[in-house]
């Protein structure tokens, strides 16, 4: 959640791994290459949202279970393609299924998609003092950006918002989208501003995507 519960804190962002999509097929085929009306597992509205958008011929059904499960459901043809994290599949070893990778052009990530943060009490000092010393600052700045960004918008996981931030030099590029889910509208901002404001260019480009709809593509029982 973008917003901690009282009494907590992340006291450790550790480095970002891939924030990437991955697309897993059967045979290995690229995206472009599904069939016509191809079956795509995924029980998140941010990519159904995106994926619709580059073809609305597919067919995006929910996906259930651990990864193990979601790649015996791929493999026994109950779709024709699944969409998971790049991150969780590469830390458990299993990026051989990857047919291939998403760029943000095609698929924005969720936000901090690939962080891995370290939650304590706020009033246990000691444990964050030895927690900081697994911290990435580099890590920390990109994913405070991209949290204000869903904390702004009022966003949870099942919302079709995706946000990703660069950092270059002290310089932090922040994109960040909003889309109805049958990906038929797709709201798009971009910021570019000092990586110490980081929150604060979330909450702009947050601003800016509620001022052109935003909100009503968030809105309860919008498609």
């Amino acid at each position: 959640p973008a917003d901690m519960p009282d009494g907590f804190c992340i006291a450790a962002v550790l480095q970002r791994a891939s924030f990437a999509d991955a697309l897993l097929t059967r045979g290995g085929r690229k995206f472009a290459e599904l069939p016509h009306a191809a079956v795509i597992g995924s029980s998140s509205l941010r990519r159904q949202a995106q994926l619709l958008a580059l073809r609305p011929d597919l067919q995006v059904k929910p996906l259930r279970g651990n990864v193990d499960t979601r790649l015996r459901k791929l493999a026994d043809g109950e779709y024709d393609a699944i969409v998971l994290a790049c991150a969780g599949l590469e830390r458990l070893g299993l990026e051989k299924h990857i047919s291939e990778r998403f760029d943000p052009e095609r698929m924005l990530p969720a936000a901090a998609q690939g962080v891995i943060g370290i939650e304590c009490l706020e009033d246990n000092p000691e444990l964050q003092d030895l927690l900081t010393q697994l911290e990435h600052a580099g890590t920390r700045q990109t994913t405070i950006a991209e949290r204000a960004v869903a904390r702004r918008l009022r966003a949870t996981c099942q919302s079709p918002v995706a946000s990703l931030a660069n950092l270059h030099g002290d310089d932090l590029t922040l994109l960040a989208l909003v889309a109805r889910a049958d990906g038929s509208q797709i709201l798009r901002e971009e910021i570019t501003g000092s990586g110490g404001e980081a929150e604060a260019l979330g909450y702009e480009v947050a601003d800016r995507l509620l001022a052109r709809g935003a909100g009503e593509l968030l809105a309860p029982g919008s498609t």
